[in-house]
């Protein structure tokens, strides 16, 4: 067994595991063991599980992407504060700042891939199990000869889960449904890519060189899979579609309940919560990430309002007509 072999073998084991315990619970349930579409539950079945337990993985990547389109442009004017200048202090300072914003907004250019690398060796896993059992090969697992031959032999509308498109001994059926498949693939891949650029990035993210690559990918990645669907058999294009649908549904609840800043989605969610009284202003922060506390607002003090001289002597003296001033002689009486 070579090294990817090894890498390999406990993921397929388990992936076999789940798949022939749900085929084993819908024959059990009276369905026909042999039929395709018993195999098919199955594979729906598998990816119930596995992209359940890729959840959290899958909610850390989208937090991650996010964050570092969020930083991109405060990294573009950092990048272009020091453009043109290859010195060793230019550099280390640049690398410093570029660090210090990642510090500050959690981010991190790695940490979106991380996801991926952990499920790489997941897909493999699953291709290698279905595209093995729809060659009719045994499993290292609980795929046995019997149910390695039964996948391999299961069709649905007279399509069998084993064929391709290019590879179909004639089977007009085959080319209908593969082609069908991948068609509604793809454009599955791309909803799910175009939920993500058009309703849940920012406007200062969108002005970015980050943002554009992100639309090439947009077109380019449905395309490969549009090239490379055509290879793949019934069996794995099955998995690979209704775990599309599964990303697709996935994606809208995160960017419905946990948008970008600034974005589409963000405006959208503070309107529906605001029209059921549950919208709460969220805390501003300054550039170095420190939350900005309000000031009280003063009410300017009252203005004291002139009064003239005889009614400011009348409050002197208490309003009393005779009062002496300030030398205490009385008024002299009036002659007659």
């Amino acid at each position: 067994m070579d090294i990817l072999g090894t890498i390999l073998w406990p993921i397929k084991w388990v992936i076999e595991l789940i798949l022939v315990g749900f085929h084993t619970l819908w024959t059990t349930l009276g369905l026909n063991g042999t039929d395709g579409w018993t195999w098919i539950l199955a594979i729906l079945g598998l990816v119930l599980v596995v992209r359940s337990a890729m959840i959290p993985l899958m909610v850390k990547q989208v937090k991650s992407q996010r964050a570092m389109m969020d930083v991109a442009p405060e990294i573009k004017k950092i990048q272009d504060k020091y453009k043109g200048k290859r010195d060793q202090f230019s550099m280390e300072a640049m690398r410093r700042e570029t660090m210090a914003v990642y510090q500050r907004t959690g981010s991190n250019p790695m940490a979106g891939c991380w996801p991926l690398l952990v499920q790489m060796p997941i897909f493999f896993g699953l291709f290698s199990v279905l595209n093995g059992a729809q060659h009719n090969t045994v499993g290292v697992g609980a795929l046995n000869q019997e149910l390695a031959t039964s996948f391999s032999q299961a069709d649905i509308w007279g399509a069998p889960l084993s064929a391709t498109f290019l590879n179909n001994d004639g089977n007009v059926g085959v080319q209908i449904l593969a082609g069908v498949m991948v068609v509604v693939m793809t454009v599955s891949q791309f909803i799910t890519q175009k939920q993500i650029t058009s309703k849940n990035v920012s406007q200062a993210t969108k002005e970015s060189p980050m943002y554009r690559q992100q639309q090439m990918l947009l077109y380019i990645l449905p395309l490969t899979f549009l090239v490379s669907g055509v290879m793949f058999p019934l069996g794995v294009m099955t998995y690979w579609l209704i775990s599309n649908f599964w990303t697709m549904g996935q994606q809208y609840i995160i960017i419905r309940n946990m948008p970008t800043p600034g974005s589409e989605a963000a405006k959208a969610r503070e309107e529906r919560l605001k029209a059921r009284g549950k919208w709460v202003e969220p805390e501003r922060k300054d550039s170095k990430g420190n939350v900005i506390v309000e000031a009280p607002v003063q009410q300017p003090a009252q203005r004291a309002q002139p009064v003239s001289k005889n009614r400011a002597k009348k409050k002197a003296t208490g309003g009393k007509p005779g009062a002496g001033g300030a030398s205490g002689k009385s008024t002299p009486p009036a002659k007659k």
